[in-house]
């Protein structure tokens, strides 16, 4: 019974650990779409609608793709609340941010490699297939820098030379690996979040990237 009781604790823990970086993870994805606005010299409303679709692009479009209603801010609007607020709280504050962009860089390495596992966790929950809820995962944690990345005609991250897309689809692939070998929710999360974090901290701390095609 006391053994069963401290299994619950762990869970519960680990659920709230899990909801607080889900939380770090819509900040700081609504912060780099706000810093891009900064750097366009944008408005007050173009900071919120560059931080608001960085912070919840992504998870929008996998909803729609899998048809998932409501989609997860309309069901509970507070996600769009916060990513507003932090949208504007950076127009005021983004000359602050910006020395220490790399430590950003990190923060967004885990927002990457947690939404990565999380997405393909909620594919998964909506009946998809594992190769769809892949994919999945790595929508949810990059369309959203893509779709800010179109929007203000900046260079995309899917250009960048760096790992970035790589991670989010190694991070998906690895839970829902996990996932199917039968290991626990908790195994399952962690090791994505990790295994994808290590990937994109790689690329931040030593420049990590894939052969790129070389014309002949």
């Amino acid at each position: 019974m006391m053994l069963s009781a401290r299994v619950r604790q762990g869970q519960h823990v680990f659920e709230n650990l899990i909801t607080a970086l889900d939380w770090l993870g819509i900040i700081v994805f609504s912060l780099t779409g706000a810093l891009v606005a900064s750097r366009n010299q944008m408005d007050v409303v173009g900071f919120i609608l560059l931080g608001t679709i960085t912070g919840i692009g992504g998870g929008t479009l996998r909803d729609l793709l899998l048809d998932i209603h409501p989609i997860f801010w309309i069901e509970q609007p507070i996600y769009v609340l916060v990513c507003a607020g932090v949208s504007i709280l950076a127009f005021f504050t983004a000359h602050l941010v910006h020395p220490r962009y790399r430590l950003l860089l990190w923060l967004d390495a885990a927002g990457l490699a947690l939404f990565a596992a999380t997405g393909a966790e909620r594919a998964l929950g909506a009946g998809a297939h594992p190769i769809v809820a892949v994919i999945m995962g790595m929508i949810t944690a990059c369309f959203g820098g893509i779709i800010r990345d179109t929007l203000s005609q900046e260079k995309s991250i899917i250009f960048s030379y760096e790992i970035y897309v790589t991670a989010a689809l190694v991070a998906a692939a690895t839970f829902v690996g996990l996932n199917a070998l039968g290991f626990g929710h908790e195994v399952a999360v962690s090791g994505a979040f990790l295994l994808g974090l290590a990937l994109r901290g790689g690329a931040i701390q030593f420049g990590w990237s894939l052969s790129r095609y070389r014309a002949k």
